[in-house]
Order: C-alpha cells, then structure tokens, then sequence
C-alpha cells in the first residue's frame, strides 16, 4: 500500500529501471544477502535495511520486485510517514485485509516511513515504546517476514530504544549511496538554503530530514569523519542549525551549530567559524539572550578582522549593531551599523548598504526621529529597487508603513502596508506576511473599524501559531486585547492582555511587559478596580523608567492621574497629570497633550 503524499525528490518520477543496474553493481554483495534472505524468511522474521535517501529505497524495492530469483515472491510496500504514529503493528493488522494477496507467492511485508515518526533526537520515541511491548503480538498477527527500510539514524534510535525487537532481526543489510543519489541531495539542499526562512513548516521539515540524510553519509554512527567528509560534516551541521533556527528551534538548533564549531575552530581557514560563530549568537538573540548573543558577534568580528575578511566584518556588525538594538542601547547599535556602512562603502558593496540603511532607519525609529528613520527607510528602498531586489523591498515598505501610522498617516501607512503584503504573497513568503497583517490590524484600529483589526490580527495570529512563533505571538494576542477594550469587551481585553504578558515573561522581554502591564490597568480602571489598576500602572511605569523610555511614561503618569482623579485624591492626579504633561509638550505630542491639559482643568482647587 503506498502513501498518497508526493514524494519530496522531484527525480524519483523517472523511469527507475534505469538506476537499477548501478544501484546494485555498487551494492552487489549486500543485495545479494538481501536475495538469500527473502527466498528463506518464513512467516514473522525481521530484516533492517538501511538506505539513507528515499531515492535509493524506490531503486531498491524495484529491484526486488523485478529480479527473477524473486518471481515467487510477491513484495507489497507499506508507507508509514505519518510523524505522529503510535502503534506500527496495529496500522499494520489494519492494511493487511486490504492486499491483494498472490496465494501462490510467498508475501513479504516492505515497511518505509517510519523515520518520520522515530525522529532524530528527544527520549525515548512512542512509536518505539509500543514497538517493545507488542512484539510477541506480531508473530499471531503478520505472519510474514518484514523488511524495515530506515535511514541510519532511525536504526540507531530504533536499536536504542527497542532493543527487544532489534534483538529479533535474521538480517541487517547496509546499502552503500551512489554519488549521483548524494549530489542531487546536495543540489537540492542548496536550492533551498537560501529561501529557508520562506518555506512552510512541512518543506521546512523536509529539509531538515534531507540534511541530516546527509550528514550519514559523511558522518556514519559510530564513525569519525576525517579529512574531507569532517569539512562536508561541519557544512551540514551548520545548516541544520540554520533550519531550525528557521523552526524557532534555538535550542535543538545549537546541539549542531556547537559541533560545527568546535570542528570549525580547527580549520586553517577561519572564515566558515566566524559564520557558525555568527549563526550560534542568532540562536541566543532568538532567545532574547542578547548578552550571550553579542559574546558570540563578538568572537566571530574579531576573527574576520584578523583575517581582513570584510564580508565577514559586516555580517557581525549587523549582528550587534542589531543585538544593542533590542537592548534599547541605541547610540551602540548606531556605532555598529555606521561602522559597517563606511566597509560597505570602502569595497564598493552599494547592494549591502540597503539592509544596513533599513536599520538605520529602525534606530531613528526607536528614538522616535520619524523623518530621520522615513529618510533611511527611503534610502534603503531605492537601492533595493536599483538592483531589482523586489522580495527585500517588502521588509521596508512594512517600515515605512509604521513610520507613517506613528504620524498619524494612516492611508499612507496602509498603502505601504499592503504593498509589502503583495510582494510577500507574491514570494510566498507566508511567515513573514504575519507581521504586515498584524499592522494592517494597527491601522483599521487607529481608524476605528475594529472588525476589520479584529480579522487582521487573528489573519496574524493564526500565522505565528502555524509556524510556532509563540514569542511573536505575544504582540498580537496584545492588540487583540485592545481591540476588545475599545469594544467594551473588558473581560475579553483582558484574557488576551494575561496571554500577551505571560509569553513576554516566558521570554524574559521585560521592557515590552510595560505596555502590556499599561492597558491591563486601563482595563481594571474601566472596571472601577482602582488599586488593581494603579498596581498595573506603577509596574509599567517602573519597568519604563528602568530602560529609560521617557516618551512611555507620560501614557503611564496620565492613566495614574485619571485613577487618582476617580478617587478623589486631587492633588496626586494634579502630580501625575502635570508630569505627563510635560513629557507630552517635550516630545511634541500635541493630541495627548491636549487631553492632559483638559483633564488638569477640570481638576478642583
């Protein structure tokens, strides 16, 4: 029986017989074993077959099917893929009354898929577990000899995490890859190296299982590489750290990103332990751990100055000046995306300059310097549409589209927002569209029409939990939180704020807690919940005056004020007002400052 799923190898649609002959002079006295065993397997017998590509195992089984020391045997594959599978002999039993089976030919069962649901790490698989515990079951049940095909690494946690039924096996068959097999695995892992943060989760996923298909081939259990094959391994472990730190995975991410550099730390040339040393700080800022994460940065600049590596340089200037920039230390983040913009300049590397000039602009942004950041932003989108680049236009098109919502152009911002929404539609680039929807939901807010945000940020919502984005999450259940609050929705507001805060506090971003904590006391001040509200009120406003954001504030002082004037305590209101006030006239902030003035009027003497 054969699974309905495509397979993921474009090439195994051709003609297989073709590939037969070299398969098997490669693997002529392995495949010779194989023969003997299946012409004297008798009702339940066990035989593993390890083949680390899927292309090779359809080789394989057509090989069988079609040699004529075979013609008395009838082999019926079973496709198991499903990751998720528990009970192999029950899926088994299940599939069995569906054959057509030959009575004059001897059957043998042919079980592919299961690396799917064995995985490559964690403890102790499911599938396994029950695998153990059934496997006297299996002789009443399939009485037929079965030939497991899986790759090495599922071998190995099959042999680890069920010995009793690895104790069983009559056979053990290790078939060698042909190169042309490797280099069309290789050539499709490059081709999709680049659009990684692109893919769907389930091509993401794909991707991984080829790279680690790989890695067996130059890194067999219970081998060392040397020479070639541990330069081919460090690559491979690399990449592995880069797909799943595509997954948001950091932590699975560094177990072969930390191999990869320790071998990678031997190489003569440094210039691939600075890119891992890079890729290990990416898995820490993922995190949030943007102290750990410069550390790296850090070592990975310091080896490419050696080396006089420019290309090197600006990658870990990005890295930094990006990593301070998180840490709201602004005037660091500026030195650093400076110093690469003068090497960029100093080699003639004008298409670079564009992703450095988005974070300028990204700077100026935080500083609330709009025309500043809207001049960057300008900058950045000119170059990218000089050198065609029509995909990265998109990330500042978003930009712009902020910047114009923080100036109150809201059509403006729309506009924009939609355009980057296109083109990351038009890329499917479906991760990425989240944050455009989740704007989108910003803008129809601003302008009231709340049904509209409401849609836009579940759209966004529905994305970031698809793709297991829980950190990003955060920001939407937020809005979504608002949303409900302008609607009157109170106990619904504040659901999605309780959400909000928890993911912020599950990954330790303190600073954004703030704003989070500001409207759950607006929310208890709608509900007369005074002190529940200054509390909120007081823990926003502590958290802002710990990174020093002065513009917040005066939001915060004004929501004290307003508790305090419900209260009656006229003269504290008078202090929080006045002080909001006075943040307001600082940054010109005229519509809120309007508003504060009229709430001190009305004050009583």
């Amino acid at each position: 029986m054969n699974s309905s799923r495509k397979p993921s190898h474009p090439h195994l649609q051709r003609n297989l017989s073709s590939e037969i002959g070299p398969f098997i002079a490669l693997n002529q006295e392995v495949f010779a074993q194989l023969l003997t065993f299946a012409d004297f397997a008798e009702k339940f017998t066990i035989g593993f077959i390890e083949i680390n590509f899927p292309p090779d195992a359809e080789i394989l089984v057509e090989a069988l099917k079609t040699n004529p020391e075979c013609r008395d045997i009838q082999f019926v594959t079973l496709n198991l893929p499903d990751a998720n599978l528990r009970f192999i002999r029950d899926e088994i039993v299940k599939i069995l009354p569906t054959l057509e089976i030959e009575s004059h030919k001897k059957l043998v069962l042919i079980v592919q898929g299961l690396e799917k649901s064995i995985g490559v790490y964690g403890d102790y698989p499911p599938v396994l577990q029950d695998l153990n515990f059934v496997r006297d079951a299996y002789k009443r049940t399939v009485p037929y000899p079965i030939l497991f095909i899986l790759p090495d690494y599922a071998l190995t946690r099959l042999a680890k995490f069920a010995p009793d039924f690895w104790a069983w096996q009559s056979g053990m068959f290790r078939f060698q890859t042909p190169q042309i097999t490797k280099d069309n695995a290789i050539n499709e892992a490059q081709t999709t190296e680049r659009i990684i943060n692109r893919l769907e989760p389930p091509e993401k996923q794909e991707r991984i299982d080829l790279l680690h298909r790989l890695l067996m081939e130059y890194k067999p259990t219970g081998h060392h590489p040397i020479g070639e094959n541990l330069r081919n391994c460090s690559n491979i472990l690399h990449q592995l750290g880069v797909a799943y730190i595509s997954k948001i995975e950091p932590i699975k991410a560094r177990e072969y990103l930390e191999e990869a550099e320790k071998i990678a730390s031997e190489f003569p040339d440094s210039t691939f332990h600075a890119e891992v040393l890079n890729t290990l700080g990416d898995s820490y800022s993922q995190e949030r751990q943007f102290d750990t994460a410069i550390t790296y940065y850090q070592k990975s600049l310091s080896i490419s100055q050696q080396l006089q590596n420019p290309r090197g340089e600006i990658a870990a200037l990005f890295n930094l000046g990006n990593a301070y920039r998180e840490l709201r230390q602004f005037t660091q983040a500026t030195t650093f995306f400076q110093q690469r913009l003068e090497i960029e300049q100093q080699i003639g590397d004008r298409y670079s300059s564009a992703s450095t000039y988005h974070e300028l602009g990204r700077v100026a942004q935080n500083l609330r310097e709009f025309e500043e950041a809207r001049r960057n932003y300008q900058q950045a989108l000119a170059i990218k549409i000089e050198f065609g680049d029509h995909y990265s236009s998109a990330s500042t098109y978003h930009q712009l589209g902020i910047i114009a919502q923080y100036l109150r152009e809201f059509e403006e911002a729309r506009c924009n927002y939609q355009q980057a929404l296109a083109i990351k539609i038009e890329f499917g680039d479906r991760y990425s569209s989240a944050s455009t929807y989740h704007q989108l939901g910003r803008v129809a807010q601003d302008l009231r029409e709340f049904e509209e945000a409401r849609r836009n940020y579940q759209q966004a919502l529905a994305i970031y939990i698809e793709f297991g984005a829980r950190y990003s999450s955060a920001s939407t259940y937020h809005q979504l939180g608002y949303v409900a609050q302008d609607l009157r929705e109170f106990e619904e507001a504040r659901r999605n704020y309780q959400q909000a805060l928890a993911i912020k506090i599950e990954f330790g971003d303190r600073y954004s807690s703030a704003s989070t904590y500001h409207e759950l006391g607006r929310v208890a001040q709608k509900l007369r919940e005074f002190e529940e509200a200054r509390r909120s009120y007081q823990q926003a406003l502590a958290i802002k005056i710990e990174f020093g954001d002065r513009y917040s504030q005066a939001s915060t002082y004004h929501g004290l004020g307003l508790v305090a004037e419900a209260e009656e305590n006229y003269a504290e209101a008078r202090v929080n007002l006045q002080t909001a006030l006075e943040i307001y006239v600082e940054y010109k902030e005229e519509y809120w400052g309007a508003i504060a003035r009229e709430a001190l009027e009305r004050l009583p003497e």
